[in-house]
């Protein structure tokens, strides 16, 4: 079973940037990016720094430690040295409030 969870408004995120989302004991990044708004995984699957202090440039998300580079739409890993996709979750605007998708 699967809920939709309001994580934040979507004015609290500035285009080509994300902000960190804890629910429960996950951490999550939601960004907005000019094609909409897009939620992954919060940890770098290369050495579990949070992707929160990343650089947001289109559809990509830059790992601050170590400039590892993942697609944000896909999760998919695109540059050295992360080799690991993230789990991306299915993300959805209403009413000025953004929702994410999370397994119960």
């Amino acid at each position: 079973m699967s809920n939709w969870i309001e994580a934040c408004a979507t004015n609290d995120i500035d285009e080509e940037d994300l902000t960190r989302w804890d629910h429960e004991e996950k951490t999550y990044a939601i960004y907005n990016t000019e094609n909409g708004f897009f939620t992954t995984d919060g940890m770098c699957t290369h050495e579990e720094q949070h992707l929160e202090d990343g650089l947001v440039t289109g559809d990509v998300i830059e790992c601050p430690l170590h400039q590892g580079r993942f697609n944000i739409v896909t999760g998919k890993a695109l540059s050295a040295p992360v080799c690991i996709d993230l789990k991306t979750y299915p993300t959805k605007v209403e009413g000025g409030k953004v929702y994410v998708q999370v397994s119960a």
